[in-house]
């Protein structure tokens, strides 16, 4: 009786501490122990967010949603506009601009539209560890849609890119669902800039906002000097390890998926997430907005932490009512532009050395944190991680790859399909995705430079 009554006291014991850590469990947990980011580096973050938001505008001449302040866009440098009716259900609706003032040109993606059942059609297109591509793996249904982007709009960007002097940056921002077409695009380009005039990596930019999980572990730390994911607070998506086709089904009951989700995953050790390469992660850099403390009510000024984290990247889902609101595109907007003021404020309050020299400064620390990550990824044995030098210097890598026999090259009917590909594309981004994935003599895709199967 008294043994029972010993276990009965030892289980009731550590329900009560895993309940207590996890109802006491806030989003700014995550990044308590980043450093501040500095309003060079985030500046760009509000614009961007702003574009984001005029895709949803029918007539930017006669907005009908601005937020506070205005788009601040000039209607004249949009090029381009495509609609639901005109993507025809491969892509979510995007906008071409170019932004003369910060000599960008930006591909801005919207984010999921719940009424629209092709966004659904979309997300449901993966299965886990289905779809293999540069080393890694991401979402099958939003890789085959940033390559339906590409062929279409692969010369006009090209174009764009000659007719601007070659020296202006390519920005891909995308929110929510057009985060992980905007993410996957960047990494397609980094990797092909010759086909867009010779776009080097330094002049390639991403920003996801309220990013979608849509490449592994190895991939979000490779390109993390290229895609930057803003997150804010206690936004559920980048924190929920389920995929993304069963959460968007779950929409309508999403708090009882994620209490399901955060009670198994408290079960699985650190070791074993790491080790699976088929888990997609939120990609590349990490901008966490904070704006609420725990047991405290209301908003504080928001302050921006960054870094780039390799363990413990966003694995916990925060029991909070504020999940879904702090997803939206409007807030992210509206507490980014209030983040950026505060930055600046303060910077301009403590400022000891001049402003060129803290921008080298903080270049070079953004420089040796990306390879600080790589090399941790690295020594935890992160599936398929590689080093910076293999980042610095990737020609080596791909004419080994290139020299390959063709029959490897079998695979791009995994990633588009009839249906999918352009009437009359002068470069069929299709084929040159093929040297991204492999297959070997038996007809088993691979990954390229696989050391260790899958676990």
């Amino acid at each position: 009786m008294s043994v029972s009554c010993g276990v009965e006291c030892v289980v009731i014991l550590g329900f009560s501490r895993w309940l207590w850590k996890r109802c006491t469990y806030v989003g700014s947990d995550d990044s308590a122990t980043w450093p501040p980011a500095t309003p060079d580096e985030f500046e760009p973050v509000p614009r961007v967010c702003r574009l984001i938001l005029a895709v949803y505008e029918p007539d930017l001449r006669h907005p009908k949603y601005l937020p506070a302040g205005g788009y601040r866009l000039d209607p004249d440098w949009v090029v381009k506009r495509v609609t639901y009716e005109q993507t025809l259900g491969h892509a979510p609706p995007y906008l071409i601009y170019v932004d003369h003032d910060h000599r960008e040109i930006v591909v801005a993606i919207r984010g999921l539209n719940l009424a629209k059942e092709s966004d659904y059609e979309l997300l449901l297109d993966n299965r886990l560890g289905q779809q293999m591509f540069d080393g890694g793996y991401v979402h099958r249904g939003l890789l085959k849609s940033a390559i339906w982007l590409l062929n279409e709009e692969s010369e006009t960007l090209k174009r764009l890119w000659v007719e601007n002097g070659s020296n202006y940056d390519l920005v891909f921002a995308g929110h929510s669902l057009g985060s992980g077409v905007a993410s996957i695009l960047a990494v397609i380009v980094v990797n092909h800039g010759d086909q867009l005039g010779g776009v080097p990596r330094s002049k390639v930019r991403c920003y996801a906002v309220a990013p979608a999980r849509c490449m592994s572990l190895n991939l979000a730390v490779k390109y993390a000097d290229v895609i930057h994911s803003i997150i804010l607070q206690d936004d559920f998506l980048p924190r929920t390890p389920t995929p993304l086709e069963d959460i968007f089904k779950s929409i309508f009951c999403l708090p009882c998926l994620l209490f399901a989700v955060c009670l198994r995953d408290t079960f699985i050790p650190e070791g074993r997430k790491l080790r699976d390469p088929r888990r997609l992660y939120a990609p590349g850099r990490m901008y966490h907005i904070v704006e609420r403390k725990f047991c405290r009510c209301g908003r504080y000024p928001p302050e921006v932490r960054t870094a780039i984290p390799v363990d413990g990247r966003f694995e916990h889902i925060v029991l909070s009512c504020n999940v879904t609101s702090d997803h939206g595109i409007i807030w992210i907007e509206r507490e980014a532009e209030k983040a950026l003021q505060i930055m600046r404020e303060s910077n301009a309050e403590t400022i000891t050395t001049a402003p060129n020299i803290q921008k080298i400064e903080r270049l070079r620390s953004i420089e040796k944190e990306h390879k600080d990550a790589l090399e941790r990824a690295v020594r935890l044995n992160i599936p398929h991680a590689v080093t910076s030098q293999d980042v610095e210097n990737p020609d080596s890598n791909r004419q080994d790859e290139e020299s390959r026999p063709s029959q490897e090259e079998k695979s791009a009917d995994v990633v588009l399909n009839d249906k999918a590909r352009p009437r009359n594309p002068k470069t069929k981004w299709d084929e040159v995705i093929k040297k991204l994935m492999k297959r070997d003599e038996s007809g088993k895709l691979r990954l390229n430079r696989e050391t260790n199967d899958p676990t």
